[in-house]
């Protein structure tokens, strides 16, 4: 299955009132659930394929008043913010002995290394997405982010 696919699924899984789902193809699995924090577990047991995924299995949401919405950024803060673009663990340098690639009060260029983002085993370069200048850094090292979830305020 494509990082793209199961980007995709995550977005609709977001937006739909399921609180579980489970794919398996072959070797292939992935398992999406949703609790109070809007925590997304995802599992693969095989690398990435590109044949079509049927679902598998789909429980009901579980009785719920209202789906918790996103930590939205701060509103204090004046800028543009940067977005996770996939699902992952962020890191904001190489490794743990390493520099943070930024921090806050540094000048970026579009195109420059920001954070990584760890999916699936994967480690992804984030880039800025213009110039400007890190305002503030809104996720902790090592820690969970949601597709769309702001990483940074940028002026």
């Amino acid at each position: 299955m494509e990082l793209k696919e199961i980007q995709e699924l995550i977005k609709m899984f977001d937006k739909s009132k399921l609180g579980e789902l489970s794919i398996e193809n072959g070797d292939f699995k992935l398992s999406l659930k949703t609790k109070e924090q809007e925590i997304v577990q995802m599992m693969a047991t095989a690398p990435m394929m590109a044949a079509p995924v049927a679902p598998v299995m789909a429980s009901a949401p579980a009785p719920v008043a209202a789906a918790p919405a996103a930590t939205p950024a701060p509103a204090a803060t004046a800028g543009t913010s940067i977005k996770s673009p996939m699902v992952g663990t962020f890191y904001r340098s190489a490794g743990p002995d390493k520099p943070p690639f930024i921090k806050p009060g540094d000048k970026v260029t579009k195109g420059q290394v920001i954070c990584i983002i760890e999916a699936m085993k994967l480690f992804n370069e984030i880039e800025a997405e213009m110039d400007g200048t890190i305002v503030k850094v809104l996720v902790d090292d090592a820690s969970p982010v949601e597709y769309d979830q702001p990483l940074f305020i940028i002026e």
